[in-house]
């Protein structure tokens, strides 16, 4: 059952992508965090998002198999992994590391945002290789047949993924990394764009099989993205008013 994917391959080199920014991050005076620090982090990150991923993936997206097997649990190589439940498990991970070390939770946090969306492109690229999370049925010029997609050219939404959550959302939040200075704020236009991101590639992507449609016919992903949003207005009322201290 053990098989080597490109994404996994992509997933690997995001993370060493992710803990060269973090490491480039530590010199700089804003960040209350050591190289060394940075080098046990990106260990307790990956632990948080592929435990939190699994967690989710199987709790939301396939709910019957876990419950008609707890194992499956375990058995990565079936099924996959969800992306908001891993960035549950590295906030998790993140605030137990930030109190272990002393380290401001939300100085940490805004770093690891701004190291986060390379490694959602790398994973956007290694799906589109892979040919899966494909769009929907489209014939645009630039549709692709995928070999699990049937004979229908569809939308590459793998690369719309690609382009808004990995290069648009790093340009942004790097463009406004000395402008915004308080802690807390780059994390909160992180959440907040990747959520708006996802909401729309959702409406190109072909939802899950086992699951389709659902309320007000969103798919999975949507309604994830959703509450995610509204999640990060709450923490926005905090983090981008004016007065905000958010140090500790």
């Amino acid at each position: 059952p053990f098989q080597i994917r490109w994404y996994s391959l992509l997933y690997v080199g995001a993370f060493i992508v992710a803990r060269w920014i973090l490491q480039y991050l530590a010199t700089k005076d804003r960040f209350k965090f050591t190289k060394d620090d940075m080098e046990q982090f990106i260990l307790w990150g990956l632990i948080g998002a592929v435990i939190g991923a699994r967690i989710i993936y199987c709790v939301v997206y396939d709910p019957k198999s876990l419950m008609a097997n707890p194992l499956y649990l375990f058995q990565i190589y079936r099924g996959g992994l969800a992306f908001h439940g891993g960035l549950l498990g590295t906030i998790v991970a993140a605030y137990i590391f930030a109190r272990k070390k002393g380290i401001p939770f939300w100085n940490l946090t805004d770093a690891m945002a701004l190291a986060t969306p390379s490694g959602l492109a790398m994973g956007r690229l290694g799906n589109f290789i892979n040919g899966e999370l494909y769009g929907r049925v489209a014939f645009v010029p630039w549709a692709v047949v995928f070999k699990d997609g049937g004979p229908e050219p569809r939308h590459p939404s793998q690369l719309y993924e690609l382009f808004l959550e990995g290069i648009l959302l790093f340009i942004v939040l790097w463009f406004l990394k000395d402008r915004l200075k308080r802690d807390g704020q780059i994390s909160t236009i992180f959440l907040i764009g990747y959520s708006l991101a996802r909401f729309v590639v959702e409406f190109f992507r072909q939802p899950d099989a086992h699951i389709g449609f659902l309320f007000l016919g969103m798919s999975m992903g949507q309604i994830l993205s959703l509450i995610m949003f509204l999640a990060s207005c709450v923490v926005g009322m905090y983090t981008l008013r004016p007065q905000a201290n958010l140090s500790k």
